[in-house]
Protein backbone atom coordinates (compact mmCIF):
# COMPACT_ATOMS: atom_id res chain seq x y z
CA UNK A 1 0.00 0.00 0.00
CA UNK A 2 1.67 3.47 -0.95
CA UNK A 3 2.26 5.81 2.08
CA UNK A 4 1.50 9.54 1.88
CA UNK A 5 2.54 11.75 4.40
CA UNK A 6 0.71 15.30 4.93
CA UNK A 7 2.79 18.48 6.13
CA UNK A 8 1.71 21.63 7.08
CA UNK A 9 4.78 22.98 7.04
CA UNK A 10 4.48 23.63 11.18
CA UNK A 11 8.80 24.07 11.52
CA UNK A 12 8.83 21.18 14.00
CA UNK A 13 7.34 18.36 11.32
CA UNK A 14 11.28 18.68 9.74
CA UNK A 15 13.16 18.82 13.37
CA UNK A 16 11.16 16.27 15.40
CA UNK A 17 10.66 14.32 11.86
CA UNK A 18 6.63 13.65 12.04
CA UNK A 19 4.21 14.52 9.55
CA UNK A 20 0.80 16.20 10.13
CA UNK A 21 -0.90 13.04 9.56
CA UNK A 22 -0.32 9.72 7.26
CA UNK A 23 -2.55 8.17 5.22
CA UNK A 24 -2.22 4.28 4.38
CA UNK A 25 -4.72 2.52 2.41
CA UNK A 26 -7.45 3.78 3.97
CA UNK A 27 -6.46 4.74 6.93
CA UNK A 28 -5.08 7.95 8.33
CA UNK A 29 -3.51 9.06 11.64
CA UNK A 30 -3.50 12.54 12.48
CA UNK A 31 -0.52 13.44 14.95
CA UNK A 32 -0.64 15.86 18.23
CA UNK A 33 -2.11 18.80 17.04
CA UNK A 34 -2.02 22.27 18.89
CA UNK A 35 -4.11 25.67 18.04
CA UNK A 36 -2.46 27.29 16.15
CA UNK A 37 -2.64 29.39 13.53
CA UNK A 38 -0.04 31.38 11.00
CA UNK A 39 2.34 30.21 13.72
CA UNK A 40 0.21 32.18 16.35
CA UNK A 41 -2.00 30.36 19.33
CA UNK A 42 -5.70 31.00 19.08
CA UNK A 43 -7.38 31.09 22.44
CA UNK A 44 -4.97 31.57 24.85
CA UNK A 45 -6.29 30.86 28.09
CA UNK A 46 -9.49 29.44 26.71
CA UNK A 47 -9.60 25.50 25.90
CA UNK A 48 -13.14 26.33 24.35
CA UNK A 49 -11.18 28.51 21.47
CA UNK A 50 -8.17 26.63 21.35
CA UNK A 51 -10.44 22.59 20.87
CA UNK A 52 -12.38 24.43 17.92
CA UNK A 53 -9.27 25.74 16.45
CA UNK A 54 -7.48 22.05 16.74
CA UNK A 55 -10.50 20.48 15.42
CA UNK A 56 -10.32 22.91 12.14
CA UNK A 57 -6.85 21.90 11.82
CA UNK A 58 -7.63 18.28 11.53
CA UNK A 59 -10.85 18.90 9.52
CA UNK A 60 -8.18 21.03 6.97
CA UNK A 61 -5.84 17.40 7.38
CA UNK A 62 -8.20 14.74 6.94
CA UNK A 63 -9.75 16.74 3.77
CA UNK A 64 -5.98 16.60 2.53
CA UNK A 65 -5.97 12.98 2.65
CA UNK A 66 -8.84 12.78 0.98
CA UNK A 67 -11.55 12.27 3.70
CA UNK A 68 -13.75 13.82 6.32
CA UNK A 69 -14.54 14.53 9.75
CA UNK A 70 -17.13 12.05 9.05
CA UNK A 71 -14.40 8.90 9.21
CA UNK A 72 -12.81 9.81 12.38
CA UNK A 73 -13.22 6.79 14.66
CA UNK A 74 -11.22 7.59 17.37
CA UNK A 75 -10.06 11.17 19.58
CA UNK A 76 -7.35 11.32 22.13
CA UNK A 77 -7.11 14.11 24.03
CA UNK A 78 -4.60 15.76 26.30
CA UNK A 79 -5.31 18.40 28.34
CA UNK A 80 -3.48 19.95 30.91
CA UNK A 81 -6.28 20.93 33.45
CA UNK A 82 -8.64 18.22 33.29
CA UNK A 83 -10.89 20.68 35.47
CA UNK A 84 -11.69 22.15 32.15
CA UNK A 85 -13.45 19.40 30.58
CA UNK A 86 -16.15 20.68 30.30
CA UNK A 87 -15.11 23.44 27.64
CA UNK A 88 -13.15 21.23 26.14
CA UNK A 89 -16.02 18.50 25.85
CA UNK A 90 -18.98 21.05 24.97
CA UNK A 91 -16.33 21.85 21.94
CA UNK A 92 -15.73 18.53 20.89
CA UNK A 93 -19.76 17.17 20.90
CA UNK A 94 -20.51 20.39 18.92
CA UNK A 95 -17.79 18.95 16.05
CA UNK A 96 -18.71 15.31 16.50
CA UNK A 97 -22.31 15.26 17.76
CA UNK A 98 -23.71 12.86 14.97
CA UNK A 99 -20.38 11.47 14.31
CA UNK A 100 -19.66 9.98 18.21
CA UNK A 101 -15.63 8.55 17.30
CA UNK A 102 -14.50 6.61 20.50
CA UNK A 103 -12.53 8.91 22.47
CA UNK A 104 -10.24 9.78 25.28
CA UNK A 105 -9.46 12.82 27.27
CA UNK A 106 -6.05 12.44 29.60
CA UNK A 107 -5.03 14.75 31.95
CA UNK A 108 -0.92 15.06 31.59
CA UNK A 109 1.61 17.43 33.56
CA UNK A 110 2.54 20.06 30.45
CA UNK A 111 2.62 20.42 26.72
CA UNK A 112 5.52 21.57 24.86
CA UNK A 113 4.60 25.47 25.34
CA UNK A 114 2.60 25.97 29.10
CA UNK A 115 -0.05 28.27 27.20
CA UNK A 116 -1.11 24.83 25.00
CA UNK A 117 -3.82 23.57 27.00
CA UNK A 118 -4.65 21.00 24.91
CA UNK A 119 -3.34 18.83 22.01
CA UNK A 120 -5.54 16.27 19.79
CA UNK A 121 -5.00 13.34 17.83
CA UNK A 122 -7.01 11.85 15.70
CA UNK A 123 -7.35 8.22 13.76
CA UNK A 124 -10.06 7.93 10.51
CA UNK A 125 -10.65 4.81 8.30
CA UNK A 126 -12.27 5.34 5.05
CA UNK A 127 -15.61 3.79 4.26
Amino acid sequence: MERVNISTGAPWEDKVGYSRAVRIGNIIEVSGTVALKDGDLVGKNNPYLQTKRILEIIEEVLQQAGTTLNDVIRTRIFVTNIAQWEEIGRAHGEVFHSIKPATSMIEVSQLIDPDYLLEIEASAVIG
